[in-house]
């Protein structure tokens, strides 16, 4: 699957992470910056991942800053996305089983090598149960819907 993924400075580091493990999951990682740790702004990269999503070009995508917060908070404007904030394996499983959430936001300067492994690889592999909680899942795309 092809995954675009982006960061701001502080998510740097961990997004050249992030690019190696989905590889080493046969995934294709799509870049869109940032492209060192010089100080730039969140809103700039995660709109471009959040948009990809969106329209629909890409299933999935990955966002990574400082604490994750501020990259969560600008993908959720964007009416198909469903960005998680996850910091652990559980909290990953159970926004893809649960939430379907479509854009996992990480944060960078928390998380080591193991555990963005974990978390990748539960995310990425993790379905939507559907059930009762697409009932619930449709509630909130109809909060973007009416407007």
């Amino acid at each position: 699957m092809i995954i675009p993924v982006a960061s701001d400075h502080a998510g740097y580091e961990a997004k050249e992470k992030v690019k190696k493990i989905l590889e080493d999951l046969d995934h294709m990682p799509v870049d869109f910056g940032t492209h060192s740790d010089e100080s730039v702004d969140y809103p700039d990269y995660a709109i471009q991942v959040a948009d990809k999503v969106d329209g629909g070009e890409h299933a999935l995508g990955i966002l990574v800053c400082g604490s994750g917060q501020g990259m969560c908070m600008t993908a959720n404007k964007f009416k198909n996305v469903r960005a998680a904030l996850v910091y652990d394996e559980n909290s990953a499983r159970m926004t893809r089983q649960h939430n379907n959430a479509n854009v996992l936001c990480l944060p960078g300067r928390r998380l080591d090598n193991k555990e963005l492994k974990k978390i990748i690889t539960t995310w990425v592999d993790t379905e939507f149960d559907g059930g009762r909680h697409e009932r619930r899942v449709n509630k909130i795309h109809d909060l973007t819907e009416n407007k």
